[in-house]
């Protein structure tokens, strides 16, 4: 009787042993953070947020390809605005130039605002700094200041009749043409 009222005590023991394990396991995954349950791949997920990972809808799409096509028409506008601008300061710096036979302050600081605008249209137009070499350069500031507004109306106006998704080698040339114009009329003033 002995043996078996000491397999019992033992059960007995065992049996605690394992109550309490089980209690302190249950504690222990208590105090975890639960974590959001994992969606099921299966099943579409909102996309609506920044998440970028998977396929858009084709409304996504579409909103997509509409903002980008109105955010070109405004560039577009804009560098329309900017060949405006370009022809309008030629035909003044020309005037000025005509009126007073010198570049004052103001002239110089159109110069520098057609210089910036021809650069941006230039861009624009899909090209970038090249050197040119002017065919017959003007020897005085009063013809280069004439063939720089020549060159700024040109640039402005064929801007104008280049369509918005075209690279334009003829606005592009120009441009570059009315920048070395540009430092032709810098090297006279100095």
């Amino acid at each position: 009787m002995n043996n078996c009222t000491n397999l019992s005590k033992i059960v007995k023991r065992a049996l605690v042993l394992v109550i309490c394990g089980f209690a302190i396991l249950q504690c222990a995954k208590a105090q975890r953070p639960q974590l959001p349950p994992r969606p099921d791949s299966s099943l579409p997920t909102d996309k609506t947020g920044s998440d970028e990972s998977g396929p858009l809808t084709s409304i996504e799409e579409e909103m997509r390809a509409k903002r980008a096509i109105k955010y070109a028409q405004r560039e577009h506008r804009e560098n329309l605005e900017r060949a405006d601008q370009l022809t309008e300061l030629g035909k003044e710096l020309v005037a000025s130039v005509k009126k007073k036979g010198k570049l004052d302050r103001e002239d110089l600081r159109r110069l520098d605002k057609v210089e910036k605008l021809a650069r941006r249209i230039r861009s624009e137009a899909g090209g970038q700094d090249d050197d040119v070499t002017l065919p017959k350069p003007p020897s005085d500031l009063e013809s280069a200041i004439t063939q720089l507004g020549e060159s700024a109306v040109s640039v402005g106006e064929q801007f104008k009749k280049t369509p918005r998704q075209v690279i334009s080698t003829g606005v592009i040339n120009e441009a570059n043409v009315l920048l070395e114009l540009i430092k032709l009329v810098r090297n006279m003033v100095r």
